[in-house]
């Protein structure tokens, strides 16, 4: 029996076929299914090992990027979702998706339930950044999806990525639990140390990505499924010893390994 995924799909998100085609070249059973098909039949979660929230523009970014389509899984999927959570599935957020999670508080759920304690905010340009970053995994984090990864080299495309917290207690814990996954550093792999363009939003303490206590629920700003051959990158004519695949597809096929050891 395969992993299977279910990508959320409808209402502005427009990440949701490369979403899907890096799930199943990972090696998943992946399908895109619309927010309305499965509020009206939250059951066919059951039938899933992955959630993917995918990055676009839900709702037009209305009131602020991913708050309304986050107060309609909150609202007719919540409970669903808590179960999906306590079944040891995963979840994935990106970019839009990650923007959703944090506004409707599954992340960083530091007690198992739903509970805004980050946000992300207008980047510090005051625009959208569509630019290649480099990232460093925290070698702390228990993101299963991160498992056995040093560094990750993805876009970003986003308004508003900037990492906000609630407060100076929040970060420590975050720092505490391994929940920081991902940080924006320099191409030599240095701190951004909040460094335009190096960190492209004003992140604080360069964060690009969160995860739950559990590591099985991640967030992120950048977009792995955007580098899933060498020549989406646009250096790739540049490259010696050109890779099989790209580097987003490690995160994807991470999720499924963990799937077929832990929930098969």
């Amino acid at each position: 029996m395969p992993a299977r995924a279910i990508v959320l799909t409808g209402f502005g998100i427009n990440c949701d076929n490369e979403t899907q085609r890096a799930l199943e070249r990972a090696g998943a059973e992946a399908h895109r299914v619309h927010l309305n098909d499965i509020a009206a039949d939250p059951a066919m979660l059951d039938g899933y090992h992955i959630l993917a929230i995918p990055g676009g523009f839900s709702f037009g970014d209305h009131v602020a990027s991913g708050k309304i389509l986050a107060n309609r899984l909150r609202g007719k999927l919540g409970d669903p979702i808590l179960k999906f959570v306590a079944d040891r599935k995963l979840v994935i957020g990106i970019c839009n998706g990650f923007q959703v999670m944090v506004k409707m508080g599954i992340l960083p759920l530091f007690e198992g339930e739903f509970k805004q304690e980050v946000t992300l905010a207008w980047n510090d340009t005051c625009r959208f950044e569509n630019r290649w970053v480099k990232l460093r995994i925290a070698p702390d984090t228990k993101c299963v999806w991160l498992k056995g990864m040093d560094t990750l080299e993805v876009p970003v495309r986003h308004g508003e990525g900037k990492f906000i917290v609630k407060d100076a207690a929040v970060m420590e814990r975050l720092r505490a639990n391994g929940q920081i996954a991902l940080r924006y550093v320099k191409p030599d792999g240095s701190p951004a140390n909040g460094e335009f363009p190096f960190n492209p939003n004003g992140a604080a303490d360069d964060i690009a990505g969160i995860c739950d206590p559990s590591g099985r629920i991640f967030g992120l700003m950048p977009h792995p499924e955007a580098f899933q051959d060498p020549t989406n990158h646009p250096n790739w004519t540049r490259m010696e010893n050109l890779p099989a695949e790209g580097m987003g597809l490690k995160v994807f096929r991470n999720a499924v390994a963990y799937v077929q050891e832990e929930l098969l």
